[in-house]
């Protein structure tokens, strides 16, 4: 399709220019957590471990390296990448594995899933595999209990290939409007029979039926170590025609995945600050924190590495370290400023305030409200 083409599919569907991609971080360019972790086997290192926005869910004996690649198609300087580690060439049933990101509720109402009007999605994105064969791609209405998957092919080894999937309009199930996950993006890299040993839903929602969820060709990249599988470029659209990538720049992107996980103090040298801390009692500094946005839902605190002495107080009374026996802890979760309670301290008096910082190279503290 030309350009010509594609503006002028773009403007008769009344599609906005901008804000059309649905999903965040789909450039792969943000990792907050840092830009490898292992996965597997059953379960070890599920969730968000490397890329904002996307986690692993699975099940069996296959582990892997995920990271974030600079690996990409001209046009992106990043990529997710997995990488086979251990593999299983013999299925149970009951495995599986997916590379999934999901959708608040009020994100995806545009859709008018659940109505008279609702519109068909398209998703379209660049993927590059030594495996060739048949994946699967699938959406999930996690409010309805609904699914749809699409098929696609690698078919050329190594090689960045262009896919594009369009999935039907759905009349049935509203997603609910709030800040809880609704609608589900999982890419299909490992199934057991259980999950592709049904009727293929291809494209069409329904009521879902695990047996109906992928397809029965759908490769085991789990089967040989150094099997590898990247995706770049994700991108979901309301309408039936895919779109050029709507490219975000770095910063923006950013500010779209701190509503979900924002680092209050970074990791790049031996000593950050944290935050302000004034005295709350002899042994705890109450660490006023500023969010860069406001986060999802009330956040928890999350530490990497908070080991011994992992705090250091600048502070009126002197310097010192705290003890490391202490984590910190949310003292109020009004946002966007937000107060942290640091203890491990010792002999502190009213008078002492100052600075508060994380210590330790590698260490970090963060606010988690992801979905």
């Amino acid at each position: 399709m030309s350009k010509a083409a594609e503006l002028a599919a773009l403007i008769g569907s009344q599609t906005a220019l901008s804000n059309r991609n649905l999903i965040i971080n789909g450039a792969m360019q943000v990792a907050q957590r840092g830009t490898s972790a292992t996965v597997g086997p059953n379960g070890t290192g599920e969730g968000y471990t490397t890329l904002d926005r996307w986690d692993n869910q699975l099940n069996g004996s296959v582990v892997s390296t995920f990271s974030q690649s600079t690996e990409a198609p001209s046009g992106f300087a990043h990529s997710a990448k997995i990488e086979i580690t251990t593999a299983d060439t013999s299925l149970s049933a009951a495995e599986f594995w997916f590379f999934r990101t999901k959708l608040e509720g009020q994100n995806v109402q545009l859709l008018g899933k659940g109505t008279s009007g609702a519109k068909p999605l398209t998703l379209s994105f660049w993927v590059k595999s030594n495996k060739t064969g048949t994946y699967t791609a699938e959406l999930k209405d996690n409010d309805n209990d609904r699914s749809a998957s699409l098929a696609y092919t690698v078919n050329s080894s190594n090689t960045w290939e262009h896919k594009t999937l369009t999935y039907s309009a759905d009349t049935t199930g509203a997603f609910d409007n709030d800040n809880a996950a609704s609608l589900l993006i999982q890419f299909w890299l490992v199934s057991g029979s259980q999950y592709n040993s049904g009727t293929f839903s291809d494209g069409t929602f329904e009521a879902e039926v695990n047996a109906n969820r992928v397809h029965s060709s759908q490769v085991n990249l789990g089967d040989t170590v150094g099997n590898e599988w990247y995706i770049t470029g994700v991108q979901l659209e309301v309408g039936e025609q895919a779109t050029p990538f709507e490219h975000r720049s770095f910063g923006d992107e950013l500010l779209r995945c701190q509503r979900y996980f924002a680092k209050a103090s970074g990791e790049d040298d031996n000593s950050r600050c944290l935050g302000h801390g004034s005295y709350k009692d002899s042994s705890t500094f109450r660490v006023i924190v500023r969010v860069p946005v406001v986060m999802r839902a009330d956040p928890s605190v999350v530490e990497k590495s908070p080991g011994s002495q992992a705090y250091r107080g600048n502070h009126s009374g002197g310097n010192e370290n705290n003890d490391g026996s202490t984590a910190a802890t949310l003292d109020n979760t009004g946002q966007p400023v937000l107060t942290l309670n640091v203890g491990g301290f010792s002999g502190l008096s009213s008078t002492d305030n100052g600075l508060i910082k994380v210590e330790g190279s590698g260490n970090w503290l963060a606010l988690d409200a992801e979905l």
